[in-house]
């Protein structure tokens, strides 16, 4: 039964049932529409106020459990709930492979609406915390309290913050203490400047005033044990910037590259700012099977390095290479499934529209004495024309790992005019892969899916996609 509370509404002892979009669980209301919840397990019996009421469906939180999932497990973080990282932190490893499998099959076969082979059962991640390469932070003045410290009574210190941004507000950051998505030392890296900026009153950034010095921090971790530290400053101040990056060098010897941004914009990007190198080199090495992959502050890397491999594999397998075959490698990168698949390949050319990935690409491969490998910087859309072709061969397999908006419909009709015997779709959005599959079911049969775990303890998915040519 539903009653008034505030003007929102309170729905008592409702089911939730389902694992939603973004990591966000769904219920039905009395009055069938869904309601949208956070921070519950599917099995979970609730009463939920609303907060917001669209026309088919509410957003509303859990204020009162009655019943707790057998899918539920204690979450092992303590800022879970007020992180948004890790919203299924409180679900049990196996009950989250069976959502992310079920969402991607959903997608293929509701958007896509094309004949699929049975599926091949997900590839769950071994390790599921501290997988993350890659991790970034924010500075603030005004970190963000939460229940607990606003009803205490004890001095709660200064509001300084290096950690992550609240969901939906921009201006919001939670001081984190322990985060388990990255190894050591990555902990130890963000706590110790932090310590050291609060001790030498070195000034956190304040987002609405655009004022302060330290503004962003992001730690590169590789399988090989090397370590990139970058430190993004607002405004020059080459004095408390040193103070700062040599304390850095000195309390952690094991950075292999230590550097630092200047940026004034409004925004925090990176990847339009010079990058200056404070200590050791440009670049940290990944390895992989034995080859080597350079990756800089702005280089694009899977962010969980083990599984990644493991994602490769099946792209390679997928494949099917004999090492007669030409590949094509669409939104290559820096080029890592190009080089991993090329002892198998007669020849791949690897093509992305990023000038600076292309240039790391040639790089890696020239360090890696691979020579079947040639990397292209162009457009997708419309780099594939016929002197493109005859130039470098007509593919026998394309290999397809595009952005999260999936392939411009341009791209997908380049392929059916090129029309390879083979097409391998690597997707992180299961959802436009889903779409684009549609585009090319005329000319091309799904035969092979394997979706594939690259981030445990949240909602999202990649997937494999194995077409081939019909007859």
């Amino acid at each position: 039964m539903a009653k008034k509370n505030t003007d929102k509404i309170v729905f008592d002892h409702i089911k939730v049932l389902d694992a939603g979009a973004k990591g966000v669980s769904v219920a039905k209301a009395p009055d069938g529409k869904v309601i949208c919840i956070p921070n519950v397990v599917p099995g979970d019996v609730v009463d939920v106020q609303t907060f917001k009421k669209r026309k088919a469906y509410y957003e509303g939180k859990a204020i009162r459990f009655h019943e707790f999932s057998e899918h539920r497990t204690e979450p092992i973080c303590e800022h879970f709930g007020v992180c948004g990282g890790c919203k299924w932190q409180n679900m049990k490893y196996s009950q989250q492979l069976y959502y992310k499998q079920n969402e991607v099959q959903n997608h293929l076969q509701r958007i896509g609406k094309v004949e699929l082979p049975d599926f091949e059962p997900i590839l769950g991640s071994e390790k599921q915390f501290f997988y993350r390469n890659k991790m970034e932070f924010g500075f603030s003045n005004a970190r963000w309290l939460t229940k607990k410290e606003i009803d205490s009574t004890e001095d709660l210190g200064n509001r300084n913050a290096l950690g992550f941004h609240i969901p939906k507000m921009w201006d919001k950051i939670l001081d984190i203490t322990k985060c388990h998505l990255q190894e050591d030392p990555s902990n130890a890296i963000r706590n110790e400047i932090r310590a050291f900026a609060n001790e030498h009153h070195l000034e956190f950034f304040n987002p609405r005033l655009h004022e302060g010095l330290l503004r962003t921090l992001m730690i590169r971790t590789a399988s090989t044990g090397e370590i990139m530290v970058l430190i993004q400053f607002f405004k020059e101040d080459k004095a408390k910037r040193e103070l700062l990056l040599n304390f850095l060098a000195n309390r952690f010897p094991e950075i292999t590259s230590l550097q630092y941004v200047i940026n004034g914009k409004p925004n925090d990007t990176i990847y339009d700012q010079k990058i200056e190198l404070f200590k050791g080199r440009e670049y940290i090495l990944e390895e992989m099977e034995g080859l080597q992959f350079s990756i800089n502050a702005k280089s694009f890397y899977q962010t969980n390095s083990a599984q990644a491999y493991e994602l490769y594999k099946i792209t390679r397998e997928f494949a099917g290479l004999t090492g007669n075959e030409i590949v094509y490698d669409l939104y290559t990168g820096t080029g890592t499934i190009a080089q991993f698949v090329s002892k198998k390949a007669k020849k791949v050319i690897g093509v992305e529209s990023v000038p600076e990935a292309i240039l790391d690409a040639k790089a890696n491969a020239k360090r890696n004495e691979i020579t079947n490998c040639e990397f292209y910087v162009g457009d997708m859309k419309v780099v594939f024309n016929e002197h493109f072709i005859a130039q470098h061969g007509q593919p026998d397999v394309i290999i397809t790992d595009p952005p999260r908006d999936g392939m411009h419909k341009d791209v997908v009709d380049q392929i059916l005019k090129i029309a390879p015997e083979k097409i391998v779709y690597v997707s992180c959005n299961s959802a436009t892969q889903a779409r684009d599959l549609a585009l090319i079911d005329e000319k091309y049969k799904v035969t092979r899916v394997r979706p594939v775990d690259m981030f445990p303890q949240t909602h999202h998915v990649e997937n494999v996609v194995l077409l081939e040519k019909r007859k």
